[in-house]
């Protein structure tokens, strides 16, 4: 089978030849694999560990400095500044935002003066070829992330704020951001009907031990805006990748809700998000993605251990819709290549 034939499978409720398994790591891994491994390029590097990428496109606008398929991190057509981290003594850098251009407004006229993007500026047409240069591949094009944006527009601070003492700034700010997501995601599916798999609509609501928000504020601020969406994007026959860090347990049933059908990245040592009882509540819904731990296995574990959380992943999953065999969140660093080979050795070995 194909790597999309694969993900089609799991994603379906089907049984594909064997797991699909997806790569997310840092530029920094990625660079090393590529000498460790001899390869001249992403594309043969997938091929080299047999890896079901699923490549990540978006449409260009011709304003921004930056590129990239997560729209919310073209910092420069948003008025966000960066700067640059270093962490783990020169091992790697994160881009991290320094000024916030609503961070002072207190009203909702200021939130319309702001200078919001707007979707037709987007180059969706060059977006179609991009496509079909990787056929056979998963294509998820498009994104949406309208809490983590709020926060690098308003500062996280007065964005969890807002959410308590400021609410109609939050409507404002937040129905902004929507109906951008909304008019960029309908023009990329109009334009690449039939090509598009998936449609990442994300948060990063978890930490290590709880949300960053109660239940009751996601399902006032953010779950009408994210089931609009979804309603919209599964009109193309399209599927909708969710990403969320950490313990997001307790809103997980209002994900299914709002028609999510892929949940990532399954960050299982945070509270709340043990494998086993994921898939015995969820798994009739969901399809899972991730679920390889990269806070302590991948990083500092063996190989051997690596090959048996893999295992352990394919057991426990067994029962869900579907499965993709990843990492929890980016590979960073600090892990030895063999360990992200043993990964990947594993799949084809057990999946």
């Amino acid at each position: 089978m194909l790597p999309r034939e694969r993900w089609l499978a799991a994603l379906e409720g089907a049984r594909p030849d064997r797991a699909p398994c997806d790569y997310w790591g840092t530029g920094e891994v990625t660079a090393r694999l590529l000498r460790d491994l001899g390869c001249a390029s992403e594309r043969e590097l997938w091929t080299r560990l047999g890896i079901d990428k699923c490549i990540h496109l978006a449409p260009v606008h011709p304003g921004a400095r930056e590129s990239g398929w997560h729209m919310q991190s073209l910092f420069s057509i948003w008025n966000v500044r960066t700067r640059n981290i270093e962490y783990g003594e020169g091992i790697g850098e994160y881009e991290e935002d320094a000024h916030h251009p609503l961070a002072d407004i207190e009203t909702v006229a200021e939130v319309d003066r702001f200078s919001w993007p707007d979707p037709a500026d987007f180059d969706v047409a060059g977006l179609r070829e991009r496509i079909l240069e990787w056929k056979g591949y998963p294509i998820l094009a498009g994104s949406s992330e309208p809490f983590y944006l709020y926060c690098r527009l308003r500062g996280m601070e007065r964005a969890l704020e807002d959410l308590v003492v400021n609410p109609t700034i939050a409507d404002a700010i937040l129905e902004r951001i929507g109906r951008f997501d909304y008019g960029i995601i309908r023009r990329i599916l109009e334009e690449c009907r039939g090509l598009v798999d998936l449609v990442y609509v994300a948060e990063d609501l978890g930490t290590q031990n709880s949300l960053l928000m109660s239940p009751r504020t996601f399902r006032r601020f953010l779950k009408p805006r994210m089931t609009k969406l979804i309603e919209m994007i599964h009109g193309y026959g399209v599927r909708v990748f969710h990403h969320d860090d950490g313990a997001i347990r307790n809103v997980i049933a209002d994900l299914i809700e709002a028609g999510v059908d892929l949940l990532n990245p399954i960050q299982w040592r945070c509270r709340g998000m043990e494998r086993e009882a994921l898939a015995r509540d969820f798994g009739a819904s969901l399809t899972f993605h991730g679920g390889v731990d990269n806070q302590h296995t991948l990083p500092f574990g063996s190989p051997d251990e690596v090959r048996a959380q893999v295992r352990e992943n394919l057991e426990m999953f067994r029962s869900a819709r579907g499965y993709i065999v990843a990492p929890c969140h980016n590979i960073q660093p600090n892990t030895p290549t063999e360990n992200i080979v043993a990964m990947y050795e594993a799949v084809h070995e057990l999946g």
